[in-house]
Protein backbone atom coordinates (compact mmCIF):
# COMPACT_ATOMS: atom_id res chain seq x y z
CA UNK A 1 0.00 0.00 0.00
CA UNK A 2 1.61 3.38 -1.03
CA UNK A 3 2.39 5.87 1.74
CA UNK A 4 0.28 8.80 1.65
CA UNK A 5 2.10 10.90 3.36
CA UNK A 6 4.88 10.14 0.30
CA UNK A 7 5.95 13.33 -1.46
CA UNK A 8 5.36 13.03 -5.24
CA UNK A 9 8.58 14.26 -6.02
CA UNK A 10 10.07 10.77 -4.72
CA UNK A 11 8.60 9.18 -8.11
CA UNK A 12 11.21 11.50 -10.08
CA UNK A 13 14.38 11.52 -10.18
CA UNK A 14 16.40 14.05 -8.41
CA UNK A 15 18.24 15.80 -11.41
CA UNK A 16 14.81 15.79 -13.21
CA UNK A 17 13.06 17.52 -9.85
CA UNK A 18 16.07 19.96 -9.64
CA UNK A 19 16.71 20.85 -13.59
CA UNK A 20 12.94 22.70 -12.93
CA UNK A 21 13.00 24.31 -9.66
CA UNK A 22 16.32 25.77 -11.46
CA UNK A 23 14.07 26.68 -14.30
CA UNK A 24 10.88 28.02 -12.37
CA UNK A 25 13.09 29.75 -9.98
CA UNK A 26 14.58 31.73 -12.35
CA UNK A 27 11.06 32.57 -13.57
CA UNK A 28 9.88 33.32 -10.55
CA UNK A 29 12.46 35.59 -9.97
CA UNK A 30 11.77 37.34 -13.31
CA UNK A 31 8.08 37.53 -12.63
CA UNK A 32 8.31 38.85 -9.03
CA UNK A 33 11.24 41.84 -10.77
CA UNK A 34 8.58 42.83 -13.25
CA UNK A 35 5.90 43.67 -10.93
CA UNK A 36 8.47 45.32 -8.71
CA UNK A 37 8.06 42.88 -5.43
CA UNK A 38 11.96 42.70 -5.60
CA UNK A 39 15.15 44.14 -6.94
CA UNK A 40 13.80 47.80 -6.80
CA UNK A 41 12.73 49.86 -10.31
CA UNK A 42 15.69 48.35 -12.50
CA UNK A 43 14.56 44.68 -11.89
CA UNK A 44 11.80 45.43 -14.53
CA UNK A 45 14.57 44.71 -16.90
CA UNK A 46 15.78 41.77 -15.96
CA UNK A 47 14.00 39.47 -17.78
CA UNK A 48 15.50 41.48 -20.97
CA UNK A 49 19.16 41.97 -19.79
CA UNK A 50 19.28 38.08 -19.10
CA UNK A 51 17.79 37.64 -22.76
CA UNK A 52 20.53 39.36 -24.24
CA UNK A 53 23.05 37.82 -21.67
CA UNK A 54 22.27 34.39 -22.30
CA UNK A 55 20.07 34.20 -25.18
CA UNK A 56 21.55 32.74 -28.16
CA UNK A 57 21.88 34.27 -31.58
CA UNK A 58 23.44 32.72 -34.84
CA UNK A 59 25.63 35.50 -35.21
CA UNK A 60 27.54 34.74 -32.42
CA UNK A 61 28.35 31.70 -33.69
CA UNK A 62 29.28 32.80 -37.30
CA UNK A 63 31.96 35.60 -35.59
CA UNK A 64 33.49 32.52 -33.32
CA UNK A 65 33.57 30.72 -36.85
CA UNK A 66 35.09 33.27 -38.70
CA UNK A 67 37.19 34.63 -36.39
CA UNK A 68 38.75 31.20 -34.74
CA UNK A 69 38.07 32.63 -31.04
CA UNK A 70 35.45 30.63 -28.98
CA UNK A 71 35.66 32.68 -25.75
CA UNK A 72 33.47 30.96 -23.21
CA UNK A 73 30.95 34.65 -23.07
CA UNK A 74 29.75 33.60 -26.30
CA UNK A 75 30.17 29.63 -25.93
CA UNK A 76 28.01 29.77 -22.77
CA UNK A 77 24.69 30.63 -24.72
CA UNK A 78 24.51 27.34 -26.62
CA UNK A 79 23.25 25.79 -23.76
CA UNK A 80 22.23 28.91 -21.41
CA UNK A 81 19.33 29.69 -23.73
CA UNK A 82 17.56 26.82 -23.18
CA UNK A 83 16.89 28.13 -18.99
CA UNK A 84 15.86 31.55 -20.06
CA UNK A 85 12.33 31.97 -21.65
CA UNK A 86 10.38 34.95 -22.79
CA UNK A 87 6.91 34.37 -20.92
CA UNK A 88 5.44 32.49 -17.98
CA UNK A 89 3.47 30.40 -20.01
CA UNK A 90 6.76 29.22 -22.16
CA UNK A 91 8.46 27.96 -18.67
CA UNK A 92 5.38 25.96 -17.81
CA UNK A 93 5.01 24.31 -20.75
CA UNK A 94 8.84 23.06 -20.65
CA UNK A 95 8.72 22.32 -17.08
CA UNK A 96 5.66 20.27 -17.89
CA UNK A 97 7.68 18.39 -20.78
CA UNK A 98 10.54 18.07 -18.67
CA UNK A 99 8.84 16.34 -15.62
CA UNK A 100 6.93 14.18 -17.85
CA UNK A 101 9.82 13.02 -20.82
CA UNK A 102 12.54 13.70 -17.73
CA UNK A 103 11.32 11.17 -15.39
CA UNK A 104 10.48 8.17 -18.43
CA UNK A 105 14.09 8.87 -19.94
CA UNK A 106 15.73 8.80 -16.32
CA UNK A 107 14.14 5.85 -15.03
CA UNK A 108 15.05 4.03 -17.86
CA UNK A 109 18.63 5.30 -18.83
CA UNK A 110 19.69 7.01 -15.63
CA UNK A 111 20.17 10.52 -14.06
CA UNK A 112 23.48 11.33 -15.99
CA UNK A 113 21.69 10.44 -19.23
CA UNK A 114 18.91 12.95 -18.65
CA UNK A 115 21.52 15.35 -18.33
CA UNK A 116 23.73 14.80 -21.10
CA UNK A 117 20.79 14.41 -23.54
CA UNK A 118 18.70 17.85 -22.04
CA UNK A 119 22.14 19.74 -22.32
CA UNK A 120 23.83 18.11 -25.75
CA UNK A 121 19.92 18.70 -27.28
CA UNK A 122 20.35 22.75 -26.22
CA UNK A 123 23.54 22.63 -28.24
CA UNK A 124 22.28 20.38 -31.49
CA UNK A 125 19.75 22.73 -31.18
CA UNK A 126 21.46 25.91 -31.59
CA UNK A 127 24.10 25.30 -33.62
CA UNK A 128 21.08 23.70 -36.39
CA UNK A 129 19.30 26.81 -35.52
CA UNK A 130 22.32 28.89 -36.51
CA UNK A 131 23.03 26.75 -39.95
CA UNK A 132 20.06 26.77 -41.33
CA UNK A 133 18.28 29.80 -39.88
CA UNK A 134 20.60 32.52 -39.28
CA UNK A 135 19.54 36.24 -38.76
CA UNK A 136 19.56 37.88 -35.58
CA UNK A 137 16.66 36.63 -34.04
CA UNK A 138 17.42 35.29 -30.71
CA UNK A 139 16.66 31.17 -29.55
CA UNK A 140 15.71 31.34 -25.95
CA UNK A 141 13.54 28.52 -24.01
CA UNK A 142 14.40 25.42 -23.24
CA UNK A 143 11.65 23.50 -26.08
CA UNK A 144 14.88 22.54 -28.06
CA UNK A 145 16.24 20.36 -24.82
CA UNK A 146 13.30 18.81 -23.77
CA UNK A 147 12.61 17.91 -27.38
CA UNK A 148 15.53 16.14 -27.14
CA UNK A 149 14.15 14.40 -23.90
CA UNK A 150 11.37 13.51 -26.35
CA UNK A 151 13.32 11.95 -28.55
CA UNK A 152 15.11 10.01 -25.86
CA UNK A 153 11.20 8.66 -24.96
CA UNK A 154 11.03 7.96 -28.38
CA UNK A 155 14.22 5.81 -28.44
CA UNK A 156 12.95 3.53 -25.74
CA UNK A 157 9.53 3.22 -27.48
CA UNK A 158 11.28 2.47 -31.24
CA UNK A 159 12.83 -0.27 -29.17
CA UNK A 160 10.46 -1.72 -26.98
CA UNK A 161 7.95 -2.01 -30.79
CA UNK A 162 11.65 -3.53 -31.84
CA UNK A 163 11.00 -6.81 -29.25
CA UNK A 164 7.37 -7.12 -29.78
CA UNK A 165 7.99 -7.18 -33.84
CA UNK A 166 5.74 -3.93 -33.94
CA UNK A 167 5.67 -1.38 -36.77
CA UNK A 168 8.69 1.07 -35.35
CA UNK A 169 7.61 4.20 -37.14
CA UNK A 170 4.87 4.36 -34.48
CA UNK A 171 7.23 5.48 -31.70
CA UNK A 172 7.08 8.65 -34.01
CA UNK A 173 3.83 9.53 -33.45
CA UNK A 174 4.59 12.20 -31.06
CA UNK A 175 6.33 13.99 -32.46
CA UNK A 176 4.96 13.96 -35.72
CA UNK A 177 1.67 15.54 -33.34
CA UNK A 178 3.46 18.25 -31.81
CA UNK A 179 5.72 19.15 -35.09
CA UNK A 180 2.06 18.97 -36.74
CA UNK A 181 0.86 21.49 -33.91
CA UNK A 182 3.51 23.70 -34.31
CA UNK A 183 2.60 23.75 -37.69
CA UNK A 184 -1.14 24.70 -37.69
CA UNK A 185 0.16 27.55 -35.06
CA UNK A 186 2.52 28.80 -36.88
CA UNK A 187 -0.19 28.91 -39.81
CA UNK A 188 -2.61 30.97 -37.87
CA UNK A 189 -0.66 33.42 -36.06
CA UNK A 190 2.50 33.34 -37.87
CA UNK A 191 5.55 31.06 -38.37
CA UNK A 192 8.30 31.03 -36.37
CA UNK A 193 12.06 29.41 -37.11
CA UNK A 194 12.83 28.19 -33.73
CA UNK A 195 11.06 24.93 -34.76
CA UNK A 196 14.33 23.93 -36.67
CA UNK A 197 15.92 24.15 -33.33
CA UNK A 198 13.17 22.12 -31.91
CA UNK A 199 13.23 19.30 -34.37
CA UNK A 200 17.44 19.52 -34.65
CA UNK A 201 17.16 18.66 -30.66
CA UNK A 202 14.78 15.65 -30.76
CA UNK A 203 17.04 14.46 -33.16
CA UNK A 204 20.08 15.07 -30.86
CA UNK A 205 18.18 13.22 -27.93
CA UNK A 206 17.22 10.38 -30.26
CA UNK A 207 21.02 9.60 -31.26
CA UNK A 208 22.46 10.41 -28.17
CA UNK A 209 20.11 7.72 -26.76
CA UNK A 210 21.73 4.89 -28.83
CA UNK A 211 25.08 5.42 -26.81
CA UNK A 212 23.41 6.13 -23.66
CA UNK A 213 20.44 3.76 -23.63
CA UNK A 214 21.70 0.80 -20.97
CA UNK A 215 23.08 -2.03 -23.86
CA UNK A 216 23.44 0.47 -26.60
CA UNK A 217 26.87 0.64 -26.91
CA UNK A 218 27.69 -3.16 -26.79
CA UNK A 219 24.55 -3.53 -29.85
CA UNK A 220 26.62 -0.67 -31.53
CA UNK A 221 29.70 -2.87 -31.12
CA UNK A 222 28.22 -6.07 -32.22
CA UNK A 223 26.48 -4.59 -34.97
CA UNK A 224 30.00 -2.82 -36.28
CA UNK A 225 32.03 -6.14 -35.87
CA UNK A 226 28.87 -7.90 -37.82
CA UNK A 227 29.54 -5.58 -40.73
CA UNK A 228 33.08 -6.46 -40.46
Amino acid sequence: MQDPNQSPFNALPPVVVALVIVILGIEVVFSLGARGLIGGPEAVGWRLSALQEYGFGAQYFWWMWESGTWPFDLLKRFVTYAFVHGVFTQTIFVCVFLLAMGKMVGEAMGEIAVVLIFLGSAIGGALAYALLVGGNVALIGGFPAVYGLIGGFTHLLWLSLATVGAQQYRAFSLIAFLMGIQLLFGLIFGGSPEWVADLAGFGTGFMMSFFLVPGGWARILQKLRQER
